[in-house]
């Protein structure tokens, strides 16, 4: 447990000093080997507040916050994990032990849903490789000083931005451009910060991005801003006790006086993270500037594919007064063969647990697939002139004439992305053409840079 006769301090745990962990002592030879070498593939790093609060180490092998945040063997696929255990056991040196994880990596779809070819944007000749921009009216902006976590989730989608492989990593360190672009895009009235986690971020380092939003100077459309965060669940003291915690919680309170909807995006995958002492006073803490919390997740094997861990955490974070916004499918990336449910499974557990609950936590929308074309929902398995198909639809697009449009697909029960499916009824779906299209253009715009 945290030691309750001081404000707690954070510290990491990753490959070069898991083994001192006391818990450490619960597992056997082959599991710690394991989890050097996952850990060597998949970044991993573990608060003290996610080893001493939220895991069960009397049943660590079952826990679902011990495999959020442990490596563990079947995460790399056999011949992958043979490769990296032989490197090991050989003694290889530390470049070519590098060399090999960076090689091992580039066939584990690192940057899935056309992020760098289709979603980074072109200013003045210049890509932003710290922004993306795939929805008309949102931006994603990567700063620099925010590209890690306190904690790395096993089953992240953007992994890449912390093995140190540059190629892989969206980050920017300044916002002059940012602004610019926002300037010349006034469509833009939602700018997402994330990464990583720019929670990790001291105040003062925060503050100096959102400066031109607090001083009033950014002259742009933007009027939510939205903070994409795992903190709350894995050092909730940033908002409580840190040194900074009371000026972080200042410039939230800036933001919603400037006039601009604060959202904090808090990323919550089991209600074990709702439990502790530490994050209801954060949550509360964070209410009480005028930011709203909203909370997501994807749905996970090993971790929360039961629909009653699902009713459960949603009906906890409504009485925190947050608000249930997504539970996502598990994107084709990285460990998705560890993680990924069955998309008819998956729409059976949003189902059951959705049943569960009243209609104040219902603001949940899911499951969806944030894949190359936009966020798709499953709405369904229905028959339909005697063919089973999956009822499908845009909750977001990259054309926003898309949204709300029914479509369908071939039913396929081992189908776990939307890449695995087929159009039910026409040969292609009624968005491939344009998507298609968008896709060269957007290509040949990024190839055109590609020097700078």
């Amino acid at each position: 447990m945290m030691n309750n006769s001081q404000p707690p301090r954070y510290k990491a745990y990753s490959l070069n000093n898991f083994k001192k962990l006391p818990c450490m002592a619960r597992l056997d030879e082959d599991e710690l080997f394991d989890i050097e070498v996952v850990g060597n593939v998949f970044p991993f790093k573990v608060s003290n507040y996610v080893v001493e609060e939220l895991i069960d180490w009397n049943n660590y092998k079952d826990d679902p916050i011990f495999r959020l945040t442990f490596p563990h063997r079947d995460m790399l696929l056999p011949g992958h994990y043979e490769l990296m255990s032989q490197a090991l056991k050989a003694g290889k040196s530390r470049p070519e032990i590098r060399q090999l994880a960076n090689q091992i990596r580039t066939e584990l779809n690192p940057h899935p849903a056309g992020q760098i070819k289709l979603n980074v944007p072109v200013i003045n000749g210049q890509k932003l490789m710290g922004v993306q921009h795939k929805y008309r009216e949102t931006v994603l902006f990567f700063p620099g000083s925010g590209q890690t976590c306190h904690s790395y989730c096993t089953f992240c989608f953007r992994w890449p931005q912390f093995t140190g492989m540059d190629e892989l990593k969206f980050a920017m360190r300044e916002t002059d451009s940012l602004v610019k672009y926002l300037q010349q895009h006034h469509e833009v009235t939602d700018l997402l910060f994330t990464g990583g986690d720019p929670m990790i971020m001291k105040a003062k380092v925060f503050r100096q991005y959102i400066e031109p939003f607090l001083e009033g100077t950014h002259k742009t459309n933007v009027q939510t801003i939205r903070i994409g965060s795992k903190s709350l669940a894995y050092w909730p003291y940033k908002f409580t006790t840190d040194p900074d915690a009371e000026e972080m919680l200042g410039l939230f309170r800036a933001l919603v006086d400037k006039g601009f909807n604060v959202s904090f995006m808090a990323h919550f995958s089991h209600p074990v993270e709702l439990n502790t002492a530490a994050v209801q006073l954060a949550v509360k803490r964070i209410l009480a500037t005028g930011v709203q919390i909203r909370t997501q997740s994807p749905v996970l094997r090993h971790i929360n594919d039961k629909p009653e861990v699902w009713s459960k955490m949603w009906r906890q974070q409504v009485n925190m007064n947050m608000i249930p916004y997504y539970m996502f499918v598990e994107r084709d990336t990285g460990a998705q063969h560890y993680f990924e449910i069955p998309l008819e499974e998956t729409w059976e557990i949003f189902r059951q647990a959705y049943r569960k609950v009243s209609g104040i936590c219902r603001t949940v929308r899911g499951p969806s697939m944030s894949c190359t074309p936009g966020k798709v929902q499953i709405l369904g398995v229905q028959e339909i002139n005697g063919q089973k198909v999956f009822v499908l639809r845009f909750i977001q697009g990259r054309n926003p004439n898309w949204v709300g449009r029914p479509f369908f697909a071939k039913y396929d029960p081992e189908a776990t992305w939307f890449d695995d499916l087929e159009p039910a009824f026409e040969d292609h779906f009624f968005f491939q053409y344009e998507l298609d299209k968008q896709a060269g253009s957007a290509i040949a715009e990024s190839d055109k840079y590609m020097c700078n």
